[in-house]
């Protein structure tokens, strides 16, 4: 029998991580050994969820600033020394530019980094395009998560294209649909308690290309047809804060909720009558696992065609799909939804069916482990 190969996972600033704690509970424990380094500067929850399933995990101090990246650089190339691993698997940003070249002078055999950003860095970040590109370099393979996410890799960032895979996110599907009434009853009186209608649901960062400035205005309109209607934006932190602010000033208190996290996010889904995911272009979005996670929950969905929603997203199909940056058009395909329930029903029935035959868990992990033993 062949000796179990010591995978270590190297992944920076995530709090809670659901798909993070699935691969540790899927992953063979028959062929692999998996570790995690976590750079972060506080405890967490995946970190928590790793002790108390007795899996090895170290925290790394990490701010995310230049002026720490060589003392953390240190500690994760002395840790890999240490552990003897065969495989270091980097995912996120500061996570890729600290562990990949570590891993690299410690002489680990098989360098992989999961690519989670799309144009983001040649757009706003120039600077880090460098990075991205040294990452590529020293890793023997770069999983790109979506196929728009690939051609970036390769016709922006001139990464070798023999190194990519493409390997979707998998998911536990069957979560968003098993769930009780009790529990049903419960996150829908906490997030609408005088049930309101209808519950246009928005889960992204308040980052400019999650396209929310369209939403926002977009909802403005829907509430002339319904004036009780509840707008709810999960998330909703970052940059462009700023700006949604401005907008939501012209939205009356009692129509919209800002939800910070919700730690439900399977039953979670079930508070929206009709959920939009509107990022402004193709390639900025690098996956969106909002669009399979709606689909998923069955709740009828307007997108844009942005990150992996362009390889099966067909509008009138699974959901309605609407021009980039277009308020008026993501309002009237709302109210198309709304004053449609046999439309509604068509394309989440059809949507449940796409994201079980492309989204599983199992299909990711079947594609992770190949890499993971495949030659180098």
């Amino acid at each position: 029998m062949a000796a179990k190969k010591n995978i270590c996972y190297i992944i920076s600033f995530i709090n809670k991580s659901i798909a993070f704690e699935w691969i540790a509970e899927n992953l063979s424990k028959e062929k692999y050994n998996l570790s995690f380094i976590l750079l972060n500067t506080v405890d967490t929850e995946l970190e928590r969820y790793l002790r108390a399933n007795e899996i090895p995990v170290e925290r790394v101090y990490c701010t995310g600033k230049k002026s720490n990246y060589l003392s953390a650089f240190y500690k994760v190339y002395k840790l890999l020394k240490r552990n003897k691993i065969d495989c270091v698997h980097a995912h996120l940003f500061d996570a890729n530019i600290i562990g990949i070249p570590a891993a690299y002078f410690a002489g680990v055999p098989k360098r992989i980094h999961t690519r989670h950003h799309g144009t983001w860095h040649h757009i706003h970040y120039p600077h880090a395009v460098y990075y991205d590109k040294l990452v590529n370099r020293l890793s023997t393979t770069i999983v790109a998560i979506s196929n728009n996410l690939l051609k970036v890799l390769v016709e922006r960032d001139k990464a070798n294209p023999d190194k990519i895979q493409l390997i979707h996110h998998g998911f536990k599907l069957d979560l968003f649909s098993e769930i009780g009434e009790d529990r049903l009853s419960q996150i829908r009186n906490k997030y609408n308690p005088t049930k309101r209608y209808p519950v246009i649901g928005v889960i992204g960062r308040y980052i400019d290309f999650k396209g929310i400035q369209f939403v926002v205005p977009a909802f403005k309109q829907i509430l002339k047809a319904y004036p009780e209607a509840l707008l709810i934006l999960a998330n909703g932190v970052g940059k462009h804060e700023p700006v949604i602010r401005k907008l939501l000033e012209e939205i009356p208190d009692k129509n919209y909720k800002e939800v910070p996290f919700e730690k439900d996010i399977f039953a979670f889904y079930k508070v929206f009558d009709v959920f939009v995911h509107a990022p402004i272009d193709i390639d900025s979005e690098a996956f969106g696992q909002t669009f399979v996670e709606a689909l998923a929950a069955e709740i009828p969905s307007v997108f844009t065609l942005a990150g992996v929603a362009d390889e099966f997203i067909v509008d009138h199909k699974n959901a309605l799909v609407v021009p980039f940056e277009n308020s008026e058009r993501i309002a009237s395909a709302v109210i198309e939804l709304l004053s449609n329930k046999e439309l509604c029903k068509q394309l989440t029935t059809q949507g449940r069916v796409d994201v079980q035959n492309l989204f599983t868990l199992d299909k990711m992990i079947h594609k992770l482990e190949a890499i993971y033993v495949s030659p180098l």
